[in-house]
């Protein structure tokens, strides 16, 4: 039983990174038993099927979870992927359930030896994620703008994209917020294996991850006020119509009781055989229905 990927298995490279893929059944056998080294709660860390940012010190190691855009965007679950890692000096021990976008650059350069310990290897993993995030959050931003650009055009029929956009910023900020969190705290560890330019990128990456954080809840923000709007604006639109609705049906109130009471089929209707009663009566109509309308129009009634 082996893992899905070793690099640094060479006497003269200086860390090994194992990295397996938690769908493959044989790989994943690789944790059980105590053969490898991996503390009892490392093992738990690696094998969990749900996990959040964080970043924990354990003895002489560190577990620190991570979220990534997925390689595959058709498949299901959360945009962002987990991986959790397990890190020492010599040693770091990666699990991924769904393939992250990515992990092929990160292995190539671990190849060619970029990476001299764990601590570089997280914080370029970390600065290639934000990298990657920085282009999807900028366009929800503009996704938002373009809402609000459209809206100024009295254009209703955008709730569903700016539902999409809020969704899609809470989504990324249930994950941006503890990543940055986790990435923090790592910076902090007083590890050998952590130089102090892996502490610099490691927090330039958090500085992004909150500017991000930042900007996802700006766009949230924006839209639920935008979705406010929408919906007020769809109610003056409601009203207004609705207003005019009741207006005719006033105008027509007083005519429609004139000709149901010369319309009714009884004995006794004055001029009921005159030639000039239909007339009369037309007339009549027409002269009530200018009067009401008249008086909607004098007192206001559709600035109102």
């Amino acid at each position: 039983m082996t893992p899905s990927w070793t690099i640094g298995d060479k006497p003269e490279s200086p860390f090994r990174w194992i990295h397996i893929d938690g769908r493959d059944v044989e790989a994943m056998h690789w944790l059980d038993g105590d053969a490898h080294g991996l503390p009892e709660t490392a093992r738990f860390n690696l094998t969990t099927a749900e996990t959040r940012p964080r970043c924990q010190p354990l003895g002489d190691g560190v577990i620190i979870n991570l979220r990534g855009p997925r390689k595959d965007q058709n498949e299901d679950g959360d945009a962002l992927v987990s991986i959790r890692i397990w890190a020492e000096r010599g040693r770091l021990v990666s699990v991924s359930y769904r393939r992250m976008a990515g992990l092929g650059a990160l292995r190539q350069r671990m190849e060619k030896g970029e990476f001299l310990d764990p601590g570089d290897l997280i914080a370029a993993l970390s600065m290639q994620i934000a990298q990657h995030l920085d282009p999807v959050v900028a366009d929800l931003g503009d996704q938002v703008d373009d809402c609000e650009l459209a809206l100024s055009g009295d254009n209703y029929a955008l709730r569903r994209e700016i539902a999409k956009a809020r969704s899609t910023a809470i989504s990324y900020r249930r994950f941006v917020v503890p990543q940055r969190q986790a990435l923090e705290a790592m910076a902090q560890l007083q590890y050998d294996w952590i130089e102090d330019e892996d502490r610099i990128h490691l927090r330039e990456a958090a500085d992004r991850f909150a500017r991000m954080a930042e900007e996802l809840e700006a766009v949230r923000e924006r839209s639920a006020l935008l979705h406010e709007q929408i919906t007020d604006l769809r109610a003056e639109k409601i009203d207004g119509r609705s207003l005019i609705v009741a207006v005719v049906a006033l105008i027509f109130l007083p005519l429609t009781f004139v000709t149901g009471l010369f319309g009714m089929n009884v004995d006794g209707i004055p001029y009921q055989h005159h030639p000039l009663s239909f007339w009369a009566v037309t007339g009549f109509s027409v002269l009530v229905g200018l009067l009401v309308a008249g008086y909607f129009v004098v007192t206001n009634w559709f600035r109102n």
